[in-house]
């Protein structure tokens, strides 16, 4: 692989440092997806609720579902990747899908108000340590909601060029 190859990689799955990538190239045999990306930064008001920007709302759908995610964080999946998600959790057997009550107990189906902002429960806030200051990340199918604080520890780890040479040879390129 050249570094051309890798420029053209990173291109379209980086993209721009806000907005949509648009139909990812089919690399992995997978249908074509749209990507949620960019990081941007609002605060709660004192009903708990959080501004979601319009580029972040385009790509992730009219309704979308607010969970728990991992490290500490909430994550937000559109209709599609929702559907996607509670499939798997339906082939499941018993024994193991009682391990998934807490997410869909916490779960929230989220439609934006006029203003473009969602109400997050008060669970899933302490859930994710968000008191005021949040950090909205798009991941690929999902986004993710961290307290700023927390969301500065964990770029700083990760955002080096150790580690990210380290994710590309990870990911075969």
């Amino acid at each position: 692989m050249q570094f051309s190859d890798i420029a053209f990689i990173l291109k379209h799955i980086g993209g721009a440092k806000w907005g949509k990538v648009g139909a990812l190239p089919n690399w992995w045999g997978e249908r074509d997806v749209t990507s949620a990306t960019g990081t941007y930064e609002h605060s709660l008001d004192a009903k708990g609720r959080l501004f979601i920007p319009a580029q972040l709302r385009r790509e992730l759908g009219e309704t979308f579902y607010l969970t728990m995610g991992v490290d500490s964080c909430l994550a937000i999946y559109p209709q599609e990747s929702w559907d996607v998600f509670t499939a798997k959790f339906a082939s499941l057997p018993m024994s193991q899908s009682k391990l998934m009550r807490p997410l869909f107990a916490n779960a929230a189906k989220c439609e934006p108000d006029a203003q473009g902002r969602i109400g997050i429960p008060q669970k899933l806030r302490v859930y994710a340590g968000l008191e005021k200051d949040a950090v909205i990340i798009g991941v690929h199918n999902r986004a993710e909601i961290w307290s700023a604080e927390q969301w500065r520890a964990q770029e700083e780890e990760e955002m080096t060029p150790e580690r990210m040479t380290e994710i590309m040879a990870g990911l075969g390129f």
